[in-house]
């Protein structure tokens, strides 16, 4: 969308009516991505997990600034020994149709996930992870883990289902969070205040809707000319300088916990030479990018961990923008003519990521590397992908939360083969050191000791750069400017929705 088509939407936007003010009961939020399901057995894709985030609630959360997890309907987490740990549910904990939280309401929502016949895309997670759940009273759940642990106090971040009349049917969960689904449909979301909700305040809103629009610019009309309310990561980078300042529209930004990354195929045959791969690295210019097309809304990464994450090591190889010794390592690798090599670059169809690709492709050129940047439907691009059918790509992570995402991203047993083809280790990247250390750090259960083990992890992944950390994209939140107390959480999850009122 060019400038012009942004100032002209601000015309019609100051045209319009005061009548297309947004209910005073009611935060209405837009989103691009319709939602299809608030059940937490189900709830895989981004929006449908952020849905059910709202209307569910588990026994801890990492919605803190260092995504360490805190209790939620825990009232406490104590372990028993090193593969058993009680958790005990708060007295006061109720779903949203006043019926209290039971430790039989855990045992069931885990029992169910473990189930051999469990359709849910969360078994396989949990069942490498634990080899039941008892209840051990009414408020005592028990959970026997297969081997120790460290991560346990965060996976535990799962939504707790009722199971108060038998197991519910798909899509007709009851929950403990903030706001109980009233309707769902291919439109819209339409939630309710919970008013038995205990953890933290009561939402101040009473009602909330979530509208679905495919259309950036549509959105951005939507909030500017008043018929919106909350727009969270939903405008692209490069426009929000255009927003600044406008009337009726306030910009809020909070670091996230979402790496944005080049892959590179560690298995091509010129880029398994990790000189190749520094060379790359050095020659982009990541300040200008985050300049030129994020408005300046993104943070320079060094890995997986932003540098708010509590296991963060600052003191790795930063590969800052350096021509001459990019040219220098290409030259070691016996790259000397020009072009040096010739690479293909995958990106999504995405307009936004293909600029982006561009320009990176524009800088490796800068040291003789000719990219060919190939934009693909992201359903094509994410199965060349997992299948290793590419050179050079870019993605984001899932919300890094804990440091145990070097195993699953980095591990060599997390490469994708016949038998895990959803493997997260795309690049194909093989360390032994880094395959002892990350499987040692998920059973440490020292934090100290675990912090130890993940800072030698950060340092070694960054020396072998299987991937080239770009920049932790910032969370950006655009509001009406009747809405206050909307607060930003690293993990991009709508929680803030609970927390915000409209001043008029």
């Amino acid at each position: 969308m060019r400038s012009g088509l942004v100032l002209s939407l601000f015309v019609i936007a100051a045209c319009s009516p005061r009548s297309r003010r947004t209910p005073d009961d009611t935060l209405v939020v837009v989103i691009e991505t319709a939602m299809s399901t608030d059940d937490p057995r189900y709830s895989i894709p981004v929006y449908d997990a952020k849905l059910n985030k709202l209307v569910h609630a588990g026994l801890t959360v990492v919605d803190t600034d260092t995504v360490e997890p805190t209790l939620a309907l825990a009232e406490s987490v104590q372990r028993v020994d090193d593969l058993t740990w009680d958790v005990t549910v708060r007295a006061d904990a109720k779903f949203s149709d006043g019926l209290p939280v039971r430790a039989e309401d855990v045992a069931q929502t885990y029992g169910e996930l473990l189930a051999p016949k469990s359709d849910s895309l969360f078994h396989k997670g949990f069942d490498e992870r634990f080899s039941s759940v008892e209840v051990r009273g009414p408020r005592v759940a028990r959970f026997h883990l297969k081997t120790p642990l460290a991560t346990f106090v965060s996976d535990i971040d799962y939504s707790i289902i009722s199971y108060h009349h038998g197991r519910p049917e798909k899509d007709h969960t009851v929950g403990a969070g903030p706001y109980a689904l009233r309707e769902l449909t291919s439109e819209h979301a339409l939630l309710d205040a919970n008013q038995y909700y205990v953890i933290g305040q009561k939402p101040k809103t009473p009602h909330v809707e979530i509208k679905f629009v495919r259309d950036g610019a549509a959105r951005l009309l939507m909030i500017v000319g008043g018929s919106a309310d909350v727009l969270q990561n939903a405008v692209r980078y490069d426009l929000i300088a255009e927003v600044q300042g406008r009337p009726r529209v306030k910009i809020a930004a909070g670091p996230s916990v979402f790496l944005t990354y080049l892959m590179m195929n560690n298995e091509d045959p010129i880029l398994r030479d990790v000189r190749v791969r520094k060379a790359i690295a050095l020659a982009i210019d990541r300040p200008a990018v985050i300049a030129a097309r994020f408005s300046g809304y993104a943070r320079l990464a060094t890995g997986l961990l932003p540098t708010t994450h509590w296991a963060y090591n600052p003191d790795v190889v930063h590969y800052d923008h350096d021509l001459a010794r990019a040219n220098a390592l290409l030259d070691e690798a016996g790259y000397r003519g020009r072009p040096r090599m010739k690479l293909v670059y995958k990106t999504s169809s995405d307009a936004f990521r293909v600029s982006v690709a561009h320009v990176l492709a524009a800088q490796l050129a800068d040291v003789g590397i000719d990219v060919e940047v190939r934009a693909f439907e992201f359903a094509t691009f994410f199965s060349d992908v997992k299948k290793g059918v590419y050179q050079l790509a870019s993605m984001q992570t899932a919300e890094i939360t804990e440091p145990d995402f070097y195993f699953t991203y980095f591990n060599s047993s997390w490469i994708p083969n016949a038998k895990n083809p959803d493997g997260y280790n795309r690049w194909r990247y093989i360390n032994p050191e880094v395959d002892r250390l990350t499987a040692a750090g998920r059973r440490e259960l020292d934090v100290a000791k675990r912090k130890q083990i993940y800072g030698e992890v950060q340092r070694i992944v960054a020396d072998d750069v299987p991937i080239i950390a770009l920049w932790h994209e910032d969370n950006v939140v655009l509001t009406n400017t009747d809405v206050t107390g909307y607060t930003i959480t690293p993990n991009a999850r709508l929680i803030g929705l609970r927390d915000a009122w409209k001043q008029r």
